[in-house]
């Protein structure tokens, strides 16, 4: 699987597109110049590099996403554990929880998670 970090300007774009896709890329460029003060060069600039990387697709004017924000955010944290913890769940859980109690609900949502994740 490809890993796409995004700068920090890039992420708040992108998620102006999943917020409002499928968009119109006029539209964007409006958007862009109102929550971002962008260009209509720097969107389609920075737009063009998103869809180069596969994370969106700008067909007949119409901008959507070819990878969801949750894909997006869920292989960023898959890249933070194995980056910061060496690919340990059990690890990132044990710092995550350190000095503090979870509810029994959250307790449970684990639990279930674990066990509908579970290997054979």
């Amino acid at each position: 699987m490809k890993v796409y970090k995004l700068a920090e300007a890039e992420e708040k774009f992108a998620e102006l597109i999943w917020q409002h896709e499928p968009i119109n890329s006029g539209d964007l460029v409006r958007l862009c110049e109102k929550e971002m003060n962008w260009k209509k060069s720097t969107t389609y600039t920075v737009l063009k590099k998103l869809c180069e990387k596969g994370i969106f697709q700008n067909k007949n004017a119409v901008v959507t996403s070819l990878m969801t924000r949750d894909a997006y955010y869920a292989q960023q944290s898959i890249h933070f554990v194995e980056d910061t913890f060496g690919g340990s769940l059990p690890k990132f859980l044990a710092a995550f929880v350190s000095g503090r109690k979870i509810s029994k609900k959250q307790a449970e949502e684990l639990k279930r998670l674990i066990d509908e994740h579970q290997e054979g």
